[in-house]
């Protein structure tokens, strides 16, 4: 699952990447309002972070337009203001929850994980593609009757595929979705990390799910 976090405080910043990554999660973070509206509007996330105090523009005014661009967005608001007026101008709003600071990584980890679970759109919680299915929540994958075990990069990677069944993915935007850095054309970690998934996913079935778009990338299921 994917996560935006909007928080200009650079060592909260870096604290909330690394925690959430150490649970699986593909984190991105921004420092202000402005680019938080923007990767919301471009990317497609299952949950944003939101510091309210914000430069450029104020998270309240990024909650009120994502509420009215990206309804189903799921949203938790950090802030440093505990005033109970404070936190229900955020809820009316449109945030899922709230958070002051300071807190616990576990709260804030828990409160994700709620929010995930109930989330906004649930349809997307559970994937599928013919026999192979995900859940998201759990981090269970199976095939027909046979559970398959991943390791995290391998599972980030599944779950890209397989929320764009069908698509082709290149590899520039697989490096930058999975492992979020910029494309480098000397590195095939894209192929290495496909192939331990071949192995895993296909390996032992006679239709393969996994293709190789020759100069252009991979994709899983059908073309759309």
């Amino acid at each position: 699952m994917r996560i935006l976090v909007a928080e200009d405080d650079r060592s909260v910043a870096s604290f909330l990447k690394k925690g959430l990554e150490a649970e699986h999660y593909a984190v991105d973070v921004v420092p202000d309002g402005q680019q938080a509206l923007e990767m919301a509007e471009e990317y497609d996330y299952d949950l944003l972070v939101l510091d309210l105090i914000l430069p450029r523009v104020h998270g309240l005014q990024v909650l009120k337009q994502i509420r009215n661009k990206k309804e189903p967005l799921p949203v938790l608001v950090l802030t440093g203001r505990s005033r109970v007026e404070e936190r229900v101008e955020g809820l009316d709003l449109g945030a899922d929850d709230y958070l002051v600071k300071p807190f616990a990584f576990r709260e804030l980890s828990a409160r994700v994980r709620a929010l995930l679970r109930r989330g906004s759109r649930p349809p997307e919680l559970s994937l599928r593609v013919e026999d192979l299915e995900m859940n998201r929540v759990d981090r269970a994958v199976r095939r027909g009757e046979r559970n398959i075990e991943l390791t995290p990069k391998e599972f980030s990677l599944l779950e890209y595929l397989m929320r764009n069944a069908g698509r082709t993915l290149s590899r520039p935007m697989i490096i930058e979705h999975v492992w979020n850095f910029s494309f480098d054309t000397m590195t095939n970690v894209v192929d290495v990390y496909i192939n331990y998934l071949r192995k895993k996913v296909d390996n032992g079935f006679e239709r393969r799910l996994i293709h190789t778009v020759r100069g252009v990338g991979y994709q899983i299921g059908k073309p759309k």
